[in-house]
């Protein structure tokens, strides 16, 4: 350590600065400023150096977080990227996107704010980045073996990575235009430019990993033709299924489904022209869901200059501090005030959506009624209810699963009980040689999740494949991350 009294001197949690709110909702770029070195290096001494670092135990990747905390602390830049990339292919996007479960398992949380792991993280990839630290990482020699791998998001992308790096000649199919899945079109620039997405792809096909952007897999190409083809195929498709809300006035005219928003305003913002886009200039909007994809919309509805934005979400706010039933070091559900809610906007708790109101064929209102708990479930209390004029809804409600077509009747692959495509404890589904790494196999989750699983099922595939392997394999795909999730 720095200073082993490090976390003694400096008590105090600082954070990175975020851009004024006037001024950032005038354009896409990211929120978040660089924090000044000095603070940084400050920041990252507050780690103890614990003897169980717990921290270890809330990522699933592993990782080695109080060793580039040191490196940080002593301004090892170098050192410190060289720690971070041993277990994470990609920190500027953990280190932008995720929610950071490490920093409620720090030891120094149980009675000091904890240390600011995920911005000490993302600082070290983008000081890597703007020195040049970044370089690709070909194989020596090749095995001959050929792996497909359907599906652009994040555990796709660590799959590929790490079977290339392998030596095996990996094809990254994606149904999008581009390559990236969610990162692409799911994530606003606001939160990660996507900058961060092309200059790693880049470092990937140095390193000899290929792209095939605008193929369906079950619908341009078959399944069944993609598994003679290749010695082994990767099914990494996410959960991609959205929950729907069917309720009466369902059909009407502004209500959609939030990935529809969001994919629109992303390819808008990456230059292109979209026909008839959902856009909310002037409208006023109704956000139900309270989750990371909620926010996504908060923000975008402001920087689109909406009348109004209103969250809503069916269950009570959310806590402030622990309760005694989620105690350290578990990930504790508390109330989260991210960017985009400081932007403005009102959000409201205990409300159950019943219906949309509309005439001719367009939405008007939400018609909405306190939530009450009968018998342990949420329900409507009668004679509550009121509306809310909306012109946009937009239903952020979470997913279900991936999309059964083609998997389930060109593969014959068989799914469980949570709409999920099914696994053994080596990633492999019921047809063999066919694997499943991801939301796809484990249902929506965390990117560090998604990585972690695409790592892992990248040494169960290069397992199958050789034999042998020489791949971490940080998770099993039977955990449950019942702390995180």
């Amino acid at each position: 350590m720095a200073d082993p009294r490090g976390f003694m001197k400096v008590r105090e949690r600082q954070t990175q600065p975020r851009r004024p709110v006037p001024v950032r909702i005038m354009d896409w770029k990211e929120v978040y400023e660089a924090q000044e070195k000095g603070v940084l290096k400050s920041q990252a001494g507050r780690c103890m150096d614990c003897g169980i670092p717990f921290c270890h135990q809330g990522c699933p990747l592993g990782n080695l977080i109080p060793e580039w905390n040191d490196l940080t602390s002593r301004d090892k830049g170098r050192e410190a990227i060289d720690r971070l990339h041993a277990t994470n292919n990609f920190p500027e996007f953990t280190g932008r996107l995720c929610p950071a479960p490490c920093e409620a398992s720090c030891v120094l949380g149980i009675n000091q704010p904890p240390v600011t792991i995920k911005q000490v993280e993302v600082s070290i990839i983008d000081e890597a980045f703007e020195n040049d630290w970044v370089h690709p990482h070909p194989p020596e020699r090749l095995t001959g073996k050929t792996i497909a791998v359907v599906g652009s998001g994040p555990a796709g992308l660590a799959a590929a990575q790490q079977l290339t790096r392998t030596g095996h000649t990996v094809a990254v199919y994606e149904r999008d235009d581009r390559i990236g899945g969610l990162l692409r079109y799911g994530i606003p620039d606001f939160k990660m430019e996507k900058i961060q997405l092309d200059r790693r792809l880049e470092q990937m096909k140095a390193e000899g990993t290929r792209f095939r952007a605008g193929v369906e897999v079950g619908r341009d190409i078959s399944w069944d033709q993609l598994r003679r083809r290749y010695d082994a195929v990767v099914i990494s498709t996410g959960a991609t299924v959205p929950r729907d809300l069917p309720i009466p006035g369902r059909d009407l005219d502004g209500v959609h489904f939030a990935m529809e928003y969001l994919v629109d305003s992303n390819r808008v913002v990456a230059g292109e022209e979209i026909e008839d886009q959902i856009h909310a200039e002037g409208k006023h909007v109704v956000i139900l869901g309270g989750g990371d994809t909620g926010a996504d919309c908060i923000g975008t509805a402001h920087r689109h200059k909406a009348a109004s934005v209103t969250t809503l979400a069916i269950g009570q706010q959310p806590p402030i501090e622990r309760m005694p039933n989620q105690p350290w070091p578990t990930f504790p559900t508390l109330f989260e005030v991210a960017s985009a809610h400081e932007e403005g906007g009102e959000r409201t708790y205990l409300a159950s959506t019943v219906e949309f109101v509309g005439e001719n064929g367009k939405l008007s209102a939400v018609r909405v009624a306190e939530t009450e708990f009968i018998n342990g479930k949420r329900l409507p209390k009668a004679g509550s209810e009121r509306d809310i004029p909306a012109d946009l809804v937009f239903l952020a409600l979470g997913f279900t699963g991936p999309e059964p077509a083609g998997i389930a009747d060109q593969l014959d692959a068989a799914f469980d009980g949570r709409g999920n495509v099914e696994r053994d404890g080596y990633y492999m589904t019921n047809t063999p040689g066919i694997f499943v790494a991801g939301d796809a196999g484990r249902g929506q989750s965390l990117i560090v999740w998604a990585i972690a699983e695409g790592r892992a099922c990248a040494a169960a595939v290069d397992q199958w494949l050789m034999g042998h392997t020489k791949l971490p394999a940080p998770v099993a795909p039977t955990d449950r991350a019942l702390n995180v999730l």
